[in-house]
């Protein structure tokens, strides 16, 4: 039993203990095991929560069953049997206990799990959102009330339920819950007739199901998101147990897993969030346990709030503009700035080619094509600064000959040949450069996609996860226990590549820069395994598009005899040094000049 369990257990033998001796008798008390949620309500409340055992225990001080008169003198609220109402619509089917009022299941109708059977974003009794309610200088969870069910179709199209519970004394609470015709947004409201409340402090509480092929996958994209009023956002990744306090008003609360999420969105705020999420490695049906409090404020006796229920999908969430498209991780840390390369990019690129084109192997090779299109300017610049440093490769290595092991000395010369060739050593870095960032979007764009999703390509059975042609017997550590043909054809593509490129470049003299492109692939290949085959199949398509591009331009539109013949006129020209060039030989006389300064050794 942990802290706050012990605390809240306390707290109720104090107040039995207070029951009996203001009642001088002496009795067995009726007490039973109370579950986490009431436990926890009796921590931030210590006055007890009121269920109708206890209400039964006060009014019998000397029967150990109730007889019909006391049940029927009990409030409605307190007394009744639950059972289970549905409220569905094209996308979105969610299920209602009357014990509560609040849904226990919830089914995507247009999604299966990867074993093909219905897809349960959470579905059992760990699901609840329940209000503390002020009752008669006491107080009461709605999850512990019992409620008579209602149902209406509006004009618009949309189903709405509604959950009354009359408490007795003019006391009643009602509970709405109301599905749009078609969309995964669901309205709710909780009503209070005969209370008064500034806020409500709410429990929401969801176990996630595991529905995808890998659950270590799904387990390392489990996410918690939240967003302030003051439209600051933050998120964290569940990793065992994680606890966060939001102080500030927050508009809403999400739990992402790999493809889908679901959020609950205040009208008005909550005036606290305290949120805490688990993962339980031995349960293999859940991907992860979220518990989140929230302090709700209250507009004329009412909570009113929106719950989100399904994919994770950029523009379907990116439609609500409430910031819930936070939850597609398109680039965060360091490389957040990619994800306006996915947004500006990347997604309408997919959007117009996924409009008319259903096989989506066939719109990565198409994206890969367009986007190597759009940096072709950036390609030839390389190739063409490649080109030229081949051609003053054997003047380089003349200078490297007659200066020997004065680097500095060589260094002076080999920039003076630069400068006077008009060859910049760094124009074949640079448009390598502008395209890595494409690169690093589709690592996050792919991934992320839940178009790719249970789609075939080839002997891909699922875009989404890796590609295995062989399951091995054993784990390897760091690669795992399947082999991906995409992986291992990305990896065969990009050493290819490297040796093609090896005549085609000047050699560094570094060892390690000489030999780093050939040793790159192999300490990527355990991570690439277990990456969705689109990502693999991506980066292979553009390996190969890179070779045949390569061979294009450098058997068809570089012509290296010309390009020696524009550097000789060059160097009967003036040179005019750039600004960086100017700077970089400034450093080098200095440092030369600071080593003659130098004593000798003797």
């Amino acid at each position: 039993m942990d802290r706050n369990s012990v605390i809240g257990f306390g707290l109720l033998i104090l107040l039995l203990i207070g029951y009996v001796v203001y009642n001088q008798q002496s009795q067995n008390a009726y007490l039973e095991q109370k579950h986490a949620d009431s436990v926890a309500y009796a921590k931030a409340h210590p006055k007890p929560l009121v269920d109708s055992s206890k209400l039964v225990a006060q009014a019998q001080p000397a029967a150990d069953t109730l007889n019909d008169s006391l049940s029927n003198a009990l409030p409605p609220a307190y007394k009744g049997q639950a059972q289970t109402v549905k409220l569905e619509n094209k996308h979105l089917s969610v299920e209602f206990t009357t014990k509560g009022a609040h849904p226990v299941s919830a089914r995507l109708t247009e999604y299966k799990t990867s074993q093909g059977g219905p897809l349960y974003l959470f579905n059992g009794a760990g699901n609840q959102l329940s209000a503390v309610l002020p009752i008669n200088n006491d107080a009461v969870a709605t999850s512990d009330l019992f409620y008579t069910p209602s149902e209406r179709t509006e004009p618009d199209g949309s189903k709405t339920i509604q959950f009354s519970a009359d408490l007795g004394g003019g006391q009643q609470v009602n509970i709405l819950y109301s599905l749009p015709a078609e969309g995964y947004m669901m309205k709710g409201s909780i009503q209070l007739a005969g209370m008064q409340a500034q806020s409500l402090p709410m429990i929401w509480q969801t176990q996630t199901l595991h529905s995808e092929h890998s659950l270590e996958t799904e387990r390392l994209n489990a996410q918690v998101y939240y967003h302030q009023k003051n439209d600051k956002h933050d998120y964290f990744t569940i990793n065992n147990q994680e606890k966060i306090e939001v102080d500030e008003p927050a508009h809403w609360v999400g739990l992402r897993m790999q493809y889908f999420a679901t959020a609950l969105i205040a009208d008005d705020a909550f005036n606290k969030a305290d949120i805490s999420s688990t993962t339980n490695v031995n349960d293999s049906n859940t991907v992860a346990k979220n518990r989140t409090a929230l302090d709700a404020k209250t507009t004329n006796n009412q909570v009113s709030f929106r719950w989100y229920i399904g994919p994770n999908h950029y523009s379907t969430l990116r439609d609500y503009k409430i910031g819930l498209d936070e939850m597609v991780p398109l680039g965060y840390g360091v490389m957040a700035f990619v994800k306006y390369i996915n947004k500006w990019l990347i997604i309408p690129i997919f959007n117009v080619l996924s409009g008319f084109i259903s096989n989506y192997g066939v719109i990565i090779m198409l994206m890969t094509i367009i986007i190597r299109l759009i940096l072709s300017f950036f390609t030839y610049k390389s190739y063409l600064s490649a080109a030229k440093m081949r051609v003053l490769k054997p003047e380089i290595d003349e200078l490297r000959a007659k200066h020997g092991e004065d680097q500095q000395k060589f260094s002076m010369e080999q920039m003076k040949l630069f400068r006077t060739a008009g060859v910049n050593p760094l124009g074949g870095c640079l448009p390598t450069l502008f395209q890595l960032p494409i690169l690093f979007a589709m690592y996050y764009f792919f991934p992320t996609s839940i178009e790719l999703r249970q789609q075939p390509f080839l002997w891909a059975n699922d875009l989404s996860t890796y590609d295995s042609i062989a399951t091995l017997p054993f784990n390897i550590p760091f690669y795992g226990d399947h082999v991906s043909l995409f992986t291992l054809l990305m990896t065969a593509s990009s050493l290819f590549l490297a040796l093609y490129n090896r005549n085609m470049t000047q050699d560094p003299n570094n060892p390690m820069l000489k030999y780093m492109p050939y040793i790159f692939p192999f300490m990527l290949i355990g991570v690439f395994n277990k990456m969705a085959a689109a990502l693999t199949f991506y980066y292979f398509f553009s390996n190969m598009i890179s070779i045949a591009q390569q061979f294009i331009i450098q058997k068809y539109i570089i012509n290296e005899k010309a390009i020696h013949a524009q550097i000789q006129e060059n160097k009967n020209k003036p040179a005019t040094p750039s600004k960086w060039q100017q700077r970089l030989e400034q450093m080098q006389k200095g440092q030369m000049e600071r080593m003659k300064q130098q004593p000798k050794k003797k």
